[in-house]
């Protein structure tokens, strides 16, 4: 598996923020147990995901997260899935029109909102493990959507960290985590 196009489906992004993490486990294994992480399993990053987006329950996994409304899945893949939103995303409302397709969100441009895709995938290493990769990237349009944009970029900043240091944390632990245990 190679990282899955994200220039196909957000080309000139106004941000990017993306993370790896190794892990001595196979490529399968690792997206297996990254499919199996919940919100709980990651402190903070759980929590700030549960303030933007009301009404998640702490066990909910980040894999059903990503595929049910705000969000719609783009692209599913074997061991990668590249998932979308599109909205005012700097706002405590849960502003996201609901789209009905792909194409709709390839094809979204409306002034005073955002486009966001969110990619996960696995790739194999060299040494016979596999690394777990992460990839946001945000499109804003319009005057609003740039100052709402730049509104969020210091959020961003300073907890984008914690996909890394809690969300891909958590996957490569379960993944190399004895079987008893998994």
């Amino acid at each position: 598996m190679t990282a899955p196009d994200l220039d196909a489906w957000l080309p000139e992004a106004s941000l990017r923020v993306s993370h790896r993490r190794a892990s001595r486990a196979s490529p399968d294994e690792l997206w297996a147990a990254a499919m199996r992480v919940r919100l709980a399993d990651t402190g903070l990053l759980g929590r700030l995901v549960r303030w933007r987006i009301p009404g998640l329950a702490r066990n909910e996994g980040f894999d059903a997260l990503f595929r049910e409304q705000p969000f719609i899945v783009l692209q599913d893949g074997d061991r990668a899935v590249v998932s979308g939103l599109v909205g005012r995303i700097w706002t405590l409302r849960r502003d996201y029109p609901e789209l009905t397709g792909a194409d709709e969100f390839r094809a979204w441009a409306r002034r005073g909102t955002a486009r966001v895709v969110f990619a996960n995938w696995v790739t194999p290493t060299d040494d016979g493990g596999s690394e777990l990769c992460s990839e946001v990237r945000v499109q804003a349009f319009g005057v609003q959507g740039r100052v709402g944009l730049a509104a969020v970029r210091p959020l961003v900043s300073r907890f984008q960290g914690l996909v890394g240091s809690e969300g891909l944390d958590a996957a490569v632990r379960l993944a190399e985590a004895p079987d008893s245990e998994r």
